[in-house]
């Protein structure tokens, strides 16, 4: 098939056409394939770097106006919950997005296709490219677009208890029980950030800051959380 007929097929799953394709085409780009046809075409390492700003940009306005009640810290985790790599990868899987992959040998061979962080990754650069070519308001509409369903879910489901989530998981995965530890504080007193750091089996898994100790540690575990859910069993990140 070539390239222009599956662009033309992701386009219609994205529900945006480009204007300079050739944004497109790097955003699918691996840095593995670049490195083997030596094309000078580049790889889709910086808009993936641009997609992530945009994409917390864009997560984060559409959290603020769908969920008013929520506070700062709550939108603040509940944003990296839907931006995560799990997530982001979700969506990517579900729209078939690694067959347009533009892998290297060796990645192909290895599944990379398939693999989160590519798909993650590969996700965000199409929404940079999106941006890039269309401006903020198409890169907006297609990021309402792909995660609007994970968007409805935490309205149906309420805010997330991560720490008890994270307790849950690190129980069946590691027969932890997280320890949270103040390791800084600063500002005034009254107006103090404190800095928690989680711990399951004395090995530090995230540290977060908040404007108090619970805040700190909600962020904390959410962040401990995500990565704790990608682990294998041995509690290694996959």
């Amino acid at each position: 098939m070539s390239l222009a007929r599956e662009f033309g097929q992701l386009e219609g799953l994205l529900g945006y056409q480009f204007t300079h394709e050739e944004l497109l085409e790097r955003a699918l780009t691996h840095r593995s394939f670049a490195n083997e046809s030596r094309s000078g075409g580049g790889n889709n390492e910086k808009l993936e770097f641009l997609g992530d700003a945009v994409l917390d940009l864009v997560v984060g306005h559409l959290l603020m106006d769908q969920h008013p009640s929520l506070s700062e810290g709550e939108l603040s985790v509940t944003r990296a919950q839907v931006v995560s790599e799990a997530g982001l990868s979700e969506v990517a899987g579900e729209m078939g997005l690694g067959a347009f992959l533009r892998l290297g040998r060796g990645e192909e061979r290895s599944g990379g296709r398939e693999k989160p962080s590519l798909l993650a990754d590969a996700l965000e650069a199409v929404v940079a490219a999106v941006y890039v070519d269309g401006g903020f308001d198409a890169a907006r509409a297609l990021v309402e677009r792909l995660l609007s369903r994970r968007l409805a879910e935490i309205d149906s489901s309420g805010f997330s208890d991560f720490k008890t989530r994270l307790q849950e998981s690190a129980q069946a995965k590691l027969k932890a029980t997280p320890e949270y530890r103040v390791v800084g504080e600063s500002g005034p007193d009254h107006d103090k950030t404190f800095e928690v750091a989680v711990f399951l089996n004395e090995r530090e898994w995230a540290r977060a800051a908040g404007k108090s100790k619970k805040e700190a540690e909600m962020r904390a575990a959410a962040m401990a959380a995500f990565l704790l859910d990608g682990a294998d069993l041995d509690g290694q990140p996959t």
